[in-house]
């Protein structure tokens, strides 16, 4: 999907927050480990590419979702190591080779699959990372016997064991218990290895903000390089970071509606007095979900709710004043003494932060500062 370049609606990201959030975390831990940047689901929703550009000479490495993510990273001059943090189709194994991707083993058996597809791949390049389910639930091994039997398949075949890592279910929250039994799984679980590769990594941001002393060779640095704090409003920030999105449109539209008139599908707001209202370029084509409406935005510093329902490419607000066209309206950002974070519109979706973000579509420009 191209970005709509001729419309108001804008995604301002600030590249410096993002350079400044991963100075400080290096600072907060001791500078003692490889930082590996998060840039998945299109950077979080801020742009993959430019935020890998951006951190390129501050991380050691990058980690994304799928094949897809990485071959985009490399296709925009991004050389150093990638690490795909889910099984890719096996078949595609070459294709991960040859641009000197590392892939994530899930299981002995997507290995054997692997296997199937080795003809005319340089082996000596196939670097993976195994990855362990020590309680998430999701993908990876759960025993050190599995992981050794890959490490021994692997071998047959000339790969290259390049580390182990986990992630965390609960590294965000205030109860220990669940986070010290996967911890404990998997320091377990590497012990009883055949041989430690260069990589043991388990720490997320969570991890790394509030358990620091878990982390081991990699960070994997995503929601709190991009100004977002991982637990939202649950605990508090152990360090200094920058949110660095702001999104912003334009009145395209200024009426005055009567009492007693409708605005929107459904018609689902009816006016109970002579109202104000403006049209704001974005909908939930735009990631701007229908549940945003008895939400807010600013115009002129001030508070302004978003009425009826929110449409796929337009919304509609109750203004204090009559505007003109083109006045800035600000979604998530500052705007005079008031801002709009987006744990605030997380709160109002009863969502987290990191789905506000990533839902942001690729309609919207994005504009880098």
């Amino acid at each position: 999907m191209k970005p709509s370049t001729h419309r108001p609606t804008q995604a301002i990201i600030n590249l410096a927050a993002i350079q400044a959030n991963i100075e400080n975390f290096k600072k907060y831990t001791g500078n003692n480990t490889d930082i590996w940047a998060v840039v998945k689901a299109n950077g979080y929703g801020h742009g993959a590419n430019d935020v890998a550009q951006c951190a390129n000479d501050l991380v050691s490495g990058f980690c994304i979702s799928n094949l897809d993510e990485a071959i985009e990273l490399r296709s925009h001059g991004i050389v150093k190591p990638i690490l795909v943090l889910s099984g890719i189709v096996p078949e595609d194994i070459h294709i991960a080779v040859n641009l000197r991707i590392t892939v994530t083993v899930p299981s002995l058996n997507w290995l054997k699959l692997v296997v199937q597809h080795l003809e005319n791949v340089e082996t000596e390049h196939l670097k993976f990372h195994i990855k362990v389910d020590s309680g998430m639930g999701r993908i990876g091994v759960t025993t050190f016997r599995e992981a050794n039997e890959i490490i021994a398949l692997a071998d047959q075949y000339g790969m290259v064991f390049d580390g182990i890592f986990t992630h965390f279910a609960t590294a965000d929250e205030v109860a220990q218990e669940k986070f010290e039994s996967q911890w404990t799984k998997f320091e377990s679980i590497v012990s009883d290895l055949s041989r430690r590769p260069q990589y043991v990594h388990s720490s997320n941001s969570a991890a790394g903000i509030w358990h620091k002393e878990t982390i081991q060779d990699i960070e994997r640095l995503g929601d709190a390089m991009y100004g977002l704090n991982p637990s939202g409003q649950t605990l508090d920030m152990t360090y200094e970071i920058t949110p660095a999105l702001e999104l912003k449109s334009e009145l395209t539209h200024i009426k005055t509606v009567e009492k007693g008139e409708t605005i929107g599908y459904g018609a689902t707001f009816v006016a109970d007095r002579p109202t104000i209202v403006g049209t704001v370029p974005i909908g939930y084509a735009d990631g701007w979900t229908r549940d945003m409406t008895g939400f807010y935005v600013l115009v002129n510093g001030e508070k302004c709710p978003i009425i009826g329902r929110i449409s796929m490419d337009q919304m509609t607000i109750a203004l204090n004043e009559k505007l003109p066209i083109g006045t800035k309206v600000t979604l998530i950002g500052h705007d005079g003494d008031k801002k709009i974070t987006v744990d605030d519109i997380a709160a109002h979706r009863g969502t987290i932060n990191y789905e506000v973000v990533c839902l942001l579509s690729d309609r919207i420009k994005r504009i880098y500062i």
